[in-house]
Order: structure tokens, then sequence, then C-alpha cells
């Protein structure tokens, strides 16, 4: 028996595992492709709000996040998004780089790894 737990499993990925109390996310990018980028990173966020509620955690519990920018030109953008959401004093370590996504109409694309379970 496997004491890794996987979410939304489908052929290629999951959107979410979770071992040893650490939920890995895979990388989330917004459904909304026509929004701007302050819109997309929003969205994901939210998205990954969604997915670490079923594992029992929350932003406050982000170990570390990876930010992958199409443009750095919307790196003003995201952060606007980021900082509305992003409680004080929980701010996880990040890593933003610009990186071509797989499709041209993302414009952000974030993966986060975050603690699981009681403090």
């Amino acid at each position: 028996m496997s004491d890794i737990q996987r979410f939304d499993t489908g052929p290629r990925m999951s959107e979410m595992t979770v071992h040893n109390g650490v939920a890995y996310l895979a990388g989330q990018v917004a459904a909304d492709a026509s929004a701007d980028a302050r819109g997309q990173t929003a969205e994901v966020l939210g998205m990954i709000d969604a997915l670490l509620a079923r594992v029992g955690s929350d932003k406050t519990r982000i170990l570390r996040a990876q930010i992958f920018l199409a443009d750095l030109a919307d790196f003003p953008a995201l952060n606007a998004a980021w900082d509305a959401w992003v409680p004080a004093g929980h701010t996880p370590a990040r890593a933003t780089v610009e990186a071509r996504l797989a499709k041209p109409e993302w414009k952000v694309e974030i993966v986060v790894t975050a603690a699981v379970g009681a403090l």
C-alpha cells in the first residue's frame, strides 16, 4: 500500500501529490487565458487555495513557490496579485523566472510545495 496520495490524476500527471506531510502541486495555469497577467495570477492563486484546502492546508503553510512568467514585463502585475493574496508574515521562499510556457496565451504558471497537517 502506498503512502502517497494523488489528486486529480490523469494519464500524464496529477494536480497534487501528498507524501510525508508535504503537498506538491503541479504547475497551475489560468483557465481564462484571455485575462491579463494580474487576472491570470489571481485565478491561479485561487486554484492553489482550493487544492491546498482539499488536504487541510492553506497559503500560510506554503514552503516554496516557483513562478514562471512568459514575459518579465508582467512582473509588477504578478506581484500586485501575489501581494494582495499572500498573508503578511507567511511569505514562502519564492523564485520567479521568465520562461516560455506550454501555451502562448498563458502568462503565468505557479508551482507550490506546502506543509500539510497540524502545526
